[in-house]
């Protein structure tokens, strides 16, 4: 028996109890006549004494060999602890050690294995097996499995059934590049690894199902940042006989039932706005609401003078900062020169300033009085004190610029609370989108989303207007889950594909499996799948899911512990039947 309990258990109550427990050694310290260790594993830590008054000579020698990171195993008894440690839950016992051994020994980490480490984020994911046994690394990943968990325990418990998708599929010209696998048996020939289980889970709706669900991996070969892994996970439901109220309000529940279990937060509202709503009022559709700063609109009262930035700009428009006006004009000047960065790509900024005394203070006092400024509070929502923000030019650059402001400064001002939880459905969204390079549509969701009741004739003569019955949940500013409901008849879909652009027979290549089975009496149905890696990050208080993954992979795509990717020989080559055109 390597243990009889685990460091993080013993109390006052076993005192005098002979106990064995395993694990790796925190740290020591030697005076001579004794020696503390404090040992760990996933539970906690156990200070550890041996004392020349109660211990064997050579159990002190041995005690004081000891290294960082060994892993041992020690039988002993539980003793009172003469100085208390309240920082940890054992810290009011310690073990009297009579025998000691090493089971394996380390060599030095290249970082502390504590939770304040000297290890760069690189370094760390070069060793990630070290990096989990810090409590911030493994407490995130007992955190995923206790969500993980919840979502399995109340979707099976609504009558959801977990069913396994394929991931050797077929590669499909939509969403994302696909990863590829080639073929051994079938020369030239590829498969995908799925961008997501969409018409897997559509063709079990057929099959009768009813409600599925999956926690499934999912790739995308695309550009990674701080909240995308080129793997990820997704919470992958579907349902037949469904309206989009039924889809909302079941994982209106899911979500309430997580806030609640995990973290013992109780959700009353979750607001629904359409996505040109969003758009207009946060500049983005996934807005944070746990704040104001909603957009104000100036055409109207700031286009009427000769102030030609504004007058030749598409759209004028202006955030409220609270308190704001207590920034010095070096404090402002650094707003200004923050959206002009290349990343956000504003030319400038306009402010005014509302004082206390009801009067305004303008970097444009030449051309608008106080009447003017006195509208562009009172639309803004600017009370005295506060700061207006102005920026112009095209409609959707600006909304975007004014967005990432918005965003900033919510951050700066603290006003992006990660323990207080705010949901919010945008609803409505286009279904289409113009490609402004090809000047050609694509599914804004994917080519199995159904227009709006109604709408389906738009198509023809203006495609842009269509809306999808198409949903998004936004968690924090953080886009949580999005589904829709899917189109259900072969005809609907082929119209949809012809206006995509796919001419029948690429129609027929790439998705006729699904036309096929759509003649066998598909149901009506609808789904939604959540980002599982950004949802537990967000339930977490954070919004960088790498800590959440048990073994993430860096910006560009490498896991720099395995170093993958990794060029294969020419023996796999030549089976795969491939050829690398390398030059040197």
């Amino acid at each position: 028996m390597y243990r009889s309990h685990n460091c993080g258990e013993l109390r006052t109550s076993h005192i005098n109890t002979e106990v064995t427990l395993s694990g790796w050694v925190q740290k020591s310290r030697d005076k001579g006549f004794i020696v503390w260790v404090d040992l760990r594993d996933r539970y906690g830590i156990t200070q550890l004494v041996f004392d020349e008054e109660r211990t064997e000579k050579s159990l002190i020698a041995q005690a004081q060999k000891l290294g960082r990171e060994f892993v041992i195993q020690v039988q002993g008894k539980v003793i009172e602890r003469a100085s208390k440690n309240s920082n940890i839950r054992t810290g009011d016992i310690e073990i009297l050690v009579s025998k000691l051994e090493i089971l394996n020994e380390s060599i030095l980490p290249p970082f502390t294995i504590e939770d304040e480490t000297d290890g760069g984020e690189e370094l760390r994911m070069k060793y990630r097996y070290l990096d989990i046994r810090r409590n911030p690394v493994k407490d995130n990943l007992i955190f995923r499995a206790k969500v993980t968990q919840e979502v399995r325990n109340y979707l099976s418990s609504d009558g959801f059934i977990e069913v396994e998708t394929p991931y050797l599929i077929k590669s499909t010209p939509e969403g994302a590049r696909d990863f590829v696998v080639p073929s051994r048996m079938n020369e030239g020939q590829f498969y995908a690894l799925p961008q997501s289980p969409q018409t897997f889970k559509q063709l079990l709706m057929v099959g009768g199902m009813d409600k599925y669900f999956q926690i499934v991996k999912c790739f995308r070969d695309e550009d990674l940042r701080a909240d995308r892994q080129p793997e990820f996970t997704q919470i992958d439901c579907e349902m037949a006989f469904v309206e989009q109220e039924d889809i909302l309000n079941a994982f209106e529940g899911l979500t309430r039932h997580l806030l609640k279990e995990v973290n013992g937060v109780e959700i009353d509202e979750f607001p629904r706005i359409s996505y040109d709503e969003a758009m207009q009022r946060y500049g983005n559709d996934k807005p944070d609401i746990r704040f104001g700063m909603e957009f104000g609109e100036l055409n109207a009262v700031a286009q009427h003078k000769e102030f030609n930035v504004f007058n030749s700009a598409e759209l004028v428009v202006g955030i409220a900062v609270p308190g704001g006006n207590n920034y010095t004009r070096k404090d402002i000047d650094k707003l200004i020169n923050w959206v002009r960065r290349p990343q956000v790509g504003a030319l400038g900024m306009v402010y005014s300033r509302c004082n206390e005394d009801g009067t305004y203070k303008s970097s444009v006092d030449k051309f608008y009085d106080q009447d003017d400024l006195a509208k562009w509070a009172e639309i803004t929502g600017a009370k005295p004190g506060d700061l207006v923000c102005v920026l112009s030019g095209d409609a959707n650059k600006v909304r975007a610029q004014l967005s990432a402001l918005r965003m900033e400064l919510a951050e700066r001002l603290g006003l992006r609370d990660p323990k207080e939880f705010a949901p919010l459905w945008v609803l409505d969204f286009p279904l289409l989108e113009l490609d402004e390079e090809t000047n050609h549509y694509h599914a804004m969701h994917h080519p199995f989303t159904s227009p709006k009741p109604g709408q389906m004739e738009l198509l023809d003569t203006n495609p842009g207007a269509v809306k999808a019955n198409a949903y998004d949940l936004v968690l924090n500013g953080n886009e949580i889950g999005g589904g829709s409901i899917r189109i259900h008849d072969k005809e609907t879909q082929a119209i949809m594909f012809k206006h995509l652009g796919f001419t029948p027979e690429d129609a027929k290549a790439q998705f006729g499996f699904l036309m096929d089975a759509f003649e066998y009496g598909a149901p009506p149905h609808g789904g939604l799948a959540f980002g599982l890696d950004r949802l537990v990050a967000i339930l977490g208080g954070q919004e960088t899911i790498r800590d959440f993954i048990a073994f993430p992979k860096n910006n560009s795509g490498r896991d720099v512990m395995i170093d993958a990717p990794a060029p294969i020989d020419d023996a796999q080559l030549t089976e795969l039947s491939l050829k690398l055109n390398l030059k040197s």
